[in-house]
Order: C-alpha cells, then sequence, then structure tokens
C-alpha cells in the first residue's frame, strides 16, 4: 500500500525509545489522527514491513489497543513487535497486505461494492463474538447520544426531535471493535486480510458498532444504497442478531453529527438529509 510524503509536522519516530525493533527508514506517512508511519527496519535479526503509531490526539489509547491486540490470535490482525508507554505512547505493529475497499471499487458504478459487504458484515459478528478477557469498556463519544434540540435547529432538522426523544431498548453488550469502517479494513484476492486500528476497542454497544460501520463517510462511493447495506447486515446475520430498528437510529445519530462538521461537502450533506428524510418518513 502507497502513502503519500509527509505532510505535517510529526513527533520524530527515530526518537522513540523502541526495544525489539531498529527502525531503519520511513516509506510513509497514512492520513491518521495520531502520527502513523509505514517503516522499514530490523526486528529478530531480519528485515521488516511495519506501522509505527505514536500518541497525538487526545483519546489516543494506544496502550488499549496493544492489550486487545495481544489477545486477538489471526493472521488478519496486526502483530506488535515493540511498544512504549511512557513519554509519549506508541506501537510498532508489522504490515499487513491489502487495499482498503475504497481503492477496489474506485467510483462504485458498477456496484462492484456488493462482492464484499456480505463478509464485511459477517467479520463484524465474528468480532462481536469474541470474549476477551479484562477488555475495558468503551470510551464514552458523542456520537453515542442524540443529537440535542440545539443541534437540530441549528441545521434545520428540528422536525425530527421527537424521533430522538423516544427511548431505546437497553443496549446490547458484547466486544467492539469501535471504528470498523472501510479505512480500517484490508482486502486481498476477494477478501479480508486485515483490520486494523483497535484503539477505541472494548465492551460497548453491538447495534451502534453495527451503525458506525455501515452509515457512510464523507467521499465513500459505496454504502449509499439500501441493497447495500442489507447485503452487509445479511452477511452479519450469518453470526449474529441485531435490532434494524436501532441500528438505523444509530445511523441517524452519526449523519447528523457529520452534518455538523462537513457543511462545506455539498454533495455529502445533500446525501445525509435525504437519508435522514426518507428515515422519518418511514417511521411515520
Amino acid at each position: 500500500m502507497q502513502h503519500p510524503e509527509k505532510w505535517r509536522e510529526t513527533v520524530d519516530p527515530f526518537s522513540l525509545p523502541y526495544k525489539q525493533f531498529e527502525l531503519k527508514r520511513i516509506l510513509g506517512y497514512p492520513h491518521a489522527g495520531n502520527d502513523v508511519f509505514q517503516a522499514e527496519g530490523i526486528y529478530r535479526g531480519e528485515t521488516v514491513r511495519a506501522y509505527i503509531k505514536a500518541a497525538r490526539q487526545n483519546g489516543a489509547n494506544i496502550e488499549n489497543e496493544v492489550f486487545i491486540l495481544s489477545r486477538l490470535d489471526s493472521p488478519i490482525f496486526p502483530k506488535v513487535i515493540d511498544f512504549g508507554f511512557d513519554g509519549i505512547p506508541f506501537s510498532v505493529t508489522l504490515e499487513l497486505t491489502g487495499e482498503r475497499l475504497s481503492n477496489i471499487v474506485g467510483d462504485n458504478a458498477d456496484m462492484r461494492s456488493m462482492r464484499y459487504l456480505f463478509e464485511y458484515g459477517r467479520s463484524l459478528a465474528e468480532l462481536h463474538s469474541l470474549k476477551i478477557n479484562e477488555a475495558k469498556p468503551v470510551a464514552d463519544r458523542r456520537f453515542f447520544h442524540a443529537p440535542s434540540a440545539e443541534l437540530l435547529s441549528k441545521l434545520g432538522l428540528s422536525s425530527l426531535q421527537t424521533l430522538f426523544e423516544k427511548e431505546l431498548p437497553n443496549a446490547t453488550k458484547c466486544f467492539c471493535h469501535g471504528d470498523f469502517h472501510y479505512a480500517n479494513i484490508l482486502w486481498k484476492d476477494g477478501h479480508i486480510s486485515g483490520i486494523l486500528d483497535f484503539e477505541l476497542s472494548g465492551i460497548g454497544n453491538r447495534d451502534f458498532d453495527i451503525a458506525w460501520a455501515i452509515f457512510r463517510r464523507p467521499g465513500q462511493r459505496f454504502m449509499k444504497t439500501d441493497d447495500e447495506i442489507s447485503e452487509f447486515l445479511r452477511g452479519y446475520s450469518e453470526m449474529g442478531k441485531y435490532d434494524e430498528h436501532v441500528v438505523r437510529r444509530y445511523m441517524a445519530q452519526c449523519y447528523i453529527h457529520f452534518l455538523e462538521f462537513c457543511a462545506d461537502d455539498q454533495e455529502y450533506c445533500a446525501f445525509a438529509r435525504a437519508w435522514l428524510n426518507s428515515y422519518a418518513a418511514a417511521l411515520l
């Protein structure tokens, strides 16, 4: 996978106190909230490619990610080969090969995404079935909560307020990835080859984790149709149960929160508003 040249100032990756990994060179600078580097170095006497992640943003929880990954045993999960939590927390994981679905489907004019969504959904259900001893509850995030009356008014969506005043059933708790979406999933030869970024993982709300996976993000050229969502959920249902009404309520919350900071993306805002209108009409 090719990554861009340096696009912002970062921590110096050569200054991190590695114990098992010897950094030789930086190959790329992936776009991420934290400082992430595609790197080449020496591990156990062999030249390897790896990803270095150093905490940059508030809420970064690299220690949690290292804990979770140490308890996952599959070649699709990153293998931690070094880490440190004194000073700037960091981790080093071996590189997994594959491409993101956004690169594979391109503009998705031929709905190529439909070939992948069953396995996409099934893989999330498999994650939700894992029992991770001593996993902590996921950290609270604003997306978990119904939008306020003030936010709805600001966005001109006050007509939706009554929909968000309805109480939801008690959440079904399970191990959740926390950030399961296309940018954190790698594919190779038509199958998932890597699941990345477990910082937000822990015991959480099953149906929100599903909603977070299937609501469309700015620039995303798939998950734009009900057929795609249905295919993802069909895959999920092969291994797990879900409450579609609750999932769609959480999708609505996500769209509203994204509308708050994506105002400059007219196409996305139009799509999100149309989705919200369709959601509201379905409940009337």
